[in-house]
């Protein structure tokens, strides 16, 4: 059984072809012209219905009424089952308005007593972390970093100094970030029952991550923005 959440499609920020949208997306590994050919499942549905089967969900947000519709549902569904450890990914390449929706998700998350988990980068990550500082539950945020704190950017580390459980990586500081951040979303699925993404069809790493999490039996909840 498989279920389409159809809603659209929106532009994605016009600087596409930074060097972080290039770590993010892998382009400095698998180039330009290489199709990412994989089909991601997405199992948001396999929470209300149970965890012990796959289920095909694609969420293709256009307007924030719809965004707020679907986090509505993932947010009882999840409440059905219990809190829950739930890793947040995300694209960095994100407008402002987007960032706000997911830091209320955030909030809602950890509201209701799941245990978040993210990394420390720019635009998903941010706005998860902001969002679940809302909430004042800090034992309900762990951030795991790629690579040690003094590599991260300013105003990301003033954020961080924010929060309690902080997990840096200094041993992977000699890696490329895009390594580093490959090992980091390995070790986040491993501490979680739940991921929920926000990427692009040609994200390639957040693909390959969402893939690597389906592999494990992960519950796997991706939003497309393109």
């Amino acid at each position: 059984m498989s279920a389409h959440w159809l809603c659209g499609h929106m532009r994605r920020d016009q600087n596409r072809y930074s060097q972080e949208y290039e770590i993010e997306n892998g382009l400095c590994i698998f180039g330009f012209d290489e199709e990412v050919g994989m089909q991601i499942p997405t199992q948001a549905q396999s929470v209300v219905e149970g965890s012990g089967s796959v289920l095909v969900s694609e969420f293709k947000p256009v307007s924030d009424v719809d965004y707020l519709q679907v986090f509505r549902v993932i947010i009882l569904a999840i409440q059905q089952q219990g809190p829950r450890a739930i890793g947040f990914f995300g694209t960095r390449n994100m407008g402002f308005m987007h960032q706000e929706l997911i830091e209320i998700l955030s909030y809602a998350m950890v509201i209701t007593k799941n245990h978040k988990y993210t990394s420390g980068a720019s635009g998903t990550n941010v706005a998860v972390i902001r969002g679940a500082l809302r909430a004042e539950k800090p034992e309900l945020l762990t951030v795991i970093l790629p690579q040690s704190l003094k590599k991260q950017l300013p105003e990301s580390q003033e954020l961080l100094s924010k929060v309690k459980n902080v997990i840096e990586k200094p041993h992977n500081d000699h890696l490329p970030l895009i390594e580093a951040s490959r090992l980091c979303n390995m070790d986040i699925i491993s501490h979680v029952q739940q991921i929920i993404c926000f990427a692009f069809h040609d994200s390639r790493l957040l693909m390959e991550t969402c893939q690597e999490a389906k592999n494990l039996r992960k519950i796997v909840t991706l939003f497309y923005l393109d």
